[in-house]
């Protein structure tokens, strides 16, 4: 697995931002059983990075949380039996990783959500990477069933994890 954390803006966050994307996206591509090396980025922002990338990408005029950027399209979620039929557009050349997408987090989301919520930002970052990860996995929540499954996943991830709503 290929994973890079890039920093665009001066904020932290008080762990170590890689090893905790680390451990998630290694538990979620265990957990939905991806049969490849993947590679996927994750780009750490502020609310106004996150707010114009927003309104430029989904035309919503406001921040968010975290953005996802997915580079496979899937049959159904996490559903790989048919992506190399697409090699030359989903899989790296040189590495031969699947080349998942690009998640996009604001920090000021991680601490603002983390106090609304009552847990540690630590969570609120590993959660939001998570939920992205089922996004970049072809999960979506457009319906209250989808929504209830991505809900159940991020939640046993996390577990597996150790990561609560405690930690």
């Amino acid at each position: 697995m290929t994973f890079c954390v890039e920093n665009e803006t001066e904020k932290e966050l008080p762990f170590d931002v890689e090893e905790i994307a680390e451990d998630v996206i290694k538990e979620t591509l265990e957990y939905e059983k991806c049969p490849y090396e993947a590679t996927v980025d994750v780009i750490l922002t502020d609310n106004d990075g996150i707010h114009a990338m927003n309104h430029e990408f989904r035309g919503i005029d406001n921040p968010t949380d975290v953005l996802s950027f997915p580079n496979v399209d899937y049959a159904a979620p996490a559903d790989f039996s048919e992506i190399e039929h697409r090699a030359e557009d989903y899989f790296d050349p040189e590495s031969g990783e699947l080349c998942l997408g690009d998640i996009v987090i604001s920090i000021d989301k991680v601490y603002e959500q983390a106090e609304e919520y009552g847990h540690s930002p630590k969570r609120e970052y590993a959660f939001l990477i998570t939920h992205s990860m089922l996004h970049l996995l072809g999960y979506d929540h457009m319906t209250p069933e989808e929504a209830a499954v991505m809900e159940y996943r991020q939640e046993e991830i996390l577990s597996r994890l150790g990561i609560t709503r405690e930690s």
